[in-house]
């Protein structure tokens, strides 16, 4: 009984701070490159995979892995979304330069969003949201978040680990279709 008690008030508690509770994870909307936004609960039920990346970083070259896991997994329920940042000063100017210099150079389709701080200043709710569940905070470009069905982190990596690292396929395979 008691502990049904303070679980109602954890809920409670959670409900009148803003907190999503564990089975809720909030929805985020995106500014998207192409104009519009995108809106991460048109995802709730796919794994999505979240990396903020540098047209000008030395790791541009993971946005080719980005773009196969996309194309590989995407039909099976995976999302892949380029976050463009400028938080490390290795980004074009203009969203539109993103994405032609995105295109050009790396043939990427992939939902992307326009230039959003990710780990300085104002960070874009998502991150601030990642942030607060798991201490996580991007020190590079190309840090990837990886979210489970129901929106919830599943997995944190630095710039280091590539997009299609063993670690992150184990963590969203199981949630694929078919």
């Amino acid at each position: 009984m008691r502990r049904r008690v303070f679980l109602g008030l954890a809920a409670a508690m959670g409900a009148l701070t803003g907190r999503a509770s564990a089975a809720e994870a909030p929805g985020f909307t995106f500014p998207s490159i192409d104009g519009g936004e995108l809106d991460s609960m048109a995802w709730r039920g796919q794994p999505v995979l979240v990396v903020n990346t540098a047209s000008l970083c030395g790791f541009s070259g993971q946005l080719r892995e980005m773009q196969s896991l996309h194309e590989t997994y995407g039909p099976q329920g995976l999302v892949v979304l380029a976050v463009p940042s400028n938080d490390f000063n290795q980004e074009l100017a203009t969203g539109a330069e993103v994405r032609e210099y995105c295109e050009m150079e790396y043939g990427i389709d992939l939902p992307m969003t326009d230039i959003l701080p990710v780990a300085r200043g104002e960070v874009h709710p998502f991150y601030a949201w990642v942030r607060q569940q798991t201490g996580f905070v991007p020190k590079w470009n190309f840090a990837k978040v990886l979210l489970g069905p129901d929106g919830q982190v599943i997995g944190t990596w630095n710039s280091f680990t590539r997009p299609g690292a063993d670690s992150i396929r184990q963590g969203f395979a199981p949630h694929l279709r078919g």
